[in-house]
Formats: C-alpha cells, sequence, structure tokens
C-alpha cells in the first residue's frame, strides 16, 4: 500500500488534546496557517471568552450547490481509562491508528485537510465548504454562531457531510437529544422527626419513577421505528447529588436525566409531563408542610435529530462518493439536525467506527483512513463536473 495521504495531518491533529474542557485554539490556529500557507483563507469564529474557536473557509467559485465539510476539533477526556498507549500520540500497530479522537473524529479532519491540494489543483465549478467546530462532545454548542453567519459567508449548499465515524457508510437519521437538570428543593429537619420535614430525595425518587413510567410508554410497539437501534425514543437519569447526614431529612436534591428522541418525537414532550406530575401531584403535599419547597428544571443541552430522505439528493450524492445506497441511521448524534433546521441537506459519513470511540486505546483503520481519502478525490471530481446530480 502506498504512503497514507492523510496519516502526517492526522499525528498532529491528534498531538493536540482538544478536551472539551479545554481549549482547541492550537489545533485551530494550526489548522488556519495550514490553509493559509495552501493559500486558503479562512475565518475563525470565536467564542465569548476568545478560548475556543470554530473554522470556516471555501475553496472554489462562491456559488450553490457545493459541499460542506463538517466535523469537530474536540474530544472526549482521558481520565481514569487505560490506556495502553500513549492518546496523544499518533501510533500504529496492525493496520491501525491508535490515539485519542483518531475515529471521533480527527480522522476524517485529517482526510479533509490532507485533500485540500487536490481540491485547488482540480477545475472544481462548485465549492467545498471545510466547517471545523468546537464542543460538540457537550451539546453540539460551538457550531450554532457558525451555522448562525453561514447564510452570509457562503452561497446555499447541496449537501453537508458529517463525517463522524460510520465505517464509511451513508446514515440519514439520528436521533435527538435533550439534556435536562431537576433541583428539588425539600426541607430539612432532624430525622427523628421526619415527618415535619420535606425530604428532598424522596421527591426526586417519585419523579425518577415518573420518568421511567413516561420511557415504558415511549418504548411500546406502537411507537417503533425499525430504522433506529433501540427503535424508540428512550429517558434515562444519569446523576443524582443530594443529603448531608442520615439523620437530617434532606434538603436539596439533584437529578440530571436525558431524552434521545427518534427525529419526530419532540423531547420536551417528556419535560412536559415531568412538570405536569411535579405540580399536580408531588409540590400540593409537600407545600402543605413547608410553603417555599419547589421542584425546578434547567435544561443543560439540546440538538434536533437528522431524517434525510432516501430519495432525496443529498442521498443520491453520498450513496455516489461512497459506493453505497445501504443508508442507515445511528444511535449517537451529530450537529446534522441543526444543519439541517439551517436549511442545508445533511448526511454522516465518515472513516472508523464509534465502537472505538470514547475508549482507551481509540483507533481508526489504516484502510478506512486511505478509504476516505478517496472518497474526497471523488469528491473533488464530482465538483468539477458540469452539472448536478
Amino acid at each position: 500500500m502506498s504512503e497514507l495521504r492523510s496519516r502526517a495531518l492526522l499525528a498532529r491533529l491528534v498531538s493536540f488534546a482538544t478536551v472539551s474542557r479545554d481549549s482547541n485554539l492550537s489545533l485551530i490556529e494550526f489548522v488556519r496557517d495550514y490553509l493559509q500557507g495552501l493559500g486558503v483563507d479562512c475565518e475563525l469564529i470565536y467564542n465569548p471568552e476568545r478560548t475556543k474557536a470554530n473554522l470556516l473557509a471555501s475553496i472554489g467559485p462562491q456559488v450553490a450547490g457545493g459541499v460542506v465539510l463538517s466535523g469537530h476539533t474536540d474530544v472526549v477526556p482521558v481520565d481514569g481509562q487505560a490506556w495502553t498507549v500513549e492518546p496523544f500520540c499518533l501510533s500504529e500497530a496492525q493496520g491501525k491508528l491508535f490515539g485519542r479522537g483518531t475515529a471521533d473524529m480527527k480522522g476524517y479532519l485529517a482526510s479533509v485537510l490532507a485533500a485540500v491540494p487536490i481540491f485547488l489543483a482540480s477545475p472544481l465549478r462548485r465549492p467545498v465548504h471545510l466547517a471545523f467546530s468546537y464542543d460538540e462532545e457537550v451539546g453540539c454548542l460551538g457550531v450554532r454562531s457558525l451555522l448562525a453567519l453561514l447564510p452570509q459567508r457562503i452561497p446555499q449548499p447541496a449537501l453537508c457531510l458529517i463525517g463522524e465515524p460510520t465505517l464509511l457508510q451513508p446514515v440519514l437519521g439520528h436521533k435527538g437529544k435533550l439534556a435536562m437538570r431537576c433541583h428539588v428543593k425539600g426541607a430539612a429537619c432532624h430525622s427523628a422527626y421526619a415527618p415535619y420535614g420535606v425530604n428532598a430525595i424522596e421527591q426526586a425518587a417519585r419523579l425518577i419513577g415518573r420518568l421511567a413510567e413516561i420511557g415504558a410508554d415511549l418504548a411500546a410497539p406502537s411507537r417503533h421505528d425499525p430504522r433506529f437501534d433501540p427503535a424508540y425514543s428512550t429517558v434515562q437519569v444519569g446523576v443524582i447529588t443530594g443529603g448531608t447526614a442520615l439523620n437530617i431529612v434532606p434538603a436539596d436534591c439533584r437529578f440530571d436525566f436525558e431524552v434521545r428522541a427518534l427525529p419526530d418525537f419532540t423531547a420536551q414532550n417528556v419535560v412536559e409531563q415531568l412538570q405536569d406530575y411535579a405540580e399536580q401531584t408531588l409540590l400540593p403535599g409537600m407545600r402543605a408542610v413547608q410553603a417555599d419547597t419547589a421542584i425546578d428544571f434547567e435544561p443543560l443541552s439540546a440538538y434536533p435529530g437528522l431524517a434525510t430522505a432516501p430519495d432525496s439528493d443529498a442521498a443520491r450524492l453520498i450513496a455516489r462518493l461512497c459506493g453505497s445506497d445501504a443508508f442507515g441511521t445511528v444511535a449517537f448524534g451529530t450537529e446534522g439536525g441543526l444543519f439541517h433546521q439551517a436549511g442545508v441537506p445533511t448526511v454522516v459519513c465518515g472513516p472508523g467506527s464509534m465502537d472505538q470511540g470514547h475508549k482507551p486505546d481509540e483507533y481508526v483503520g489504516v484502510e478506512q483512513m486511505a478509504a476516505c481519502d478517496r472518497l474526497m478525490d471523488r469528491l473533488a471530481i464530482y465538483l468539477s463536473e458540469p452539472s448536478d446530480l
């Protein structure tokens, strides 16, 4: 096999420890300098603190019908994981390239960047746009400011290709997500006089039980969509904190829950059902003991699902580029629903598998990277053709 075109760039990208809690500017500035060295102008779109930035760049004529290549630059932490290789230094063994973010999703970004000279050397009739974002792993946060500027910066694209790891199989759909925090404010007292207080943990437990009932209703066979796994919208509680000592009736309890919603289901419905239960069933009894008790709900993050039609131009184009019309869905989320809401037809297709993402010894296969490089070559050919699909 010839030398992998994107290998050196992948090594550089992996070397930047762009965990979501930290800045991504070292990577973004490297990409900016790399593009400018090739004569490509780009724009950095900073967060309010100027500690993180998105990057937007275009190659080719500024006309409608181009393709957006979208990916996130942040990665999940390695804390507490049993890595056998250095996570922020690319290594290779048995046809696999190891390092944090190789699969999710710096492999795709490296392939895109390695293809820039190919795009520049091609007689493009429609442009390719690079859209690299921050804080995807914590709720698709960064890309929102990029999308707000997109209509002012580029003509209407024909497609957004998000390179999350799908083994380079075309994905047209994923669930949306809504993450919420519930804060139960009770009333403390000595545990010997428990009936005279309001136990916040007990009230939270009742709310969590109600969430389980809602989740069971969502799992009813009549609400299944067989394209997805699981085939229904799901609810789960992931974090709970409360109480100070066993002999004190707890005055506070907080828990975080999430809804993973099929594209045609409004996740806010779950929150509304839980709020109704809190207001109609729990709060009257709580306030009969102490008037200033409360149950409050706070949104943490959200992004919409994606459901691109299999007979759409976007689906036909990704089928051509990746050589397959075996369209699928994925369980994880992407910024795809946000691009779709912004009026940009969107698909997901990238090298590697999410089975390796977020794990110790994360890797992407060398052949997957080579295949993604070839996909970029086919994209350059498509964008140089005189007519659309």
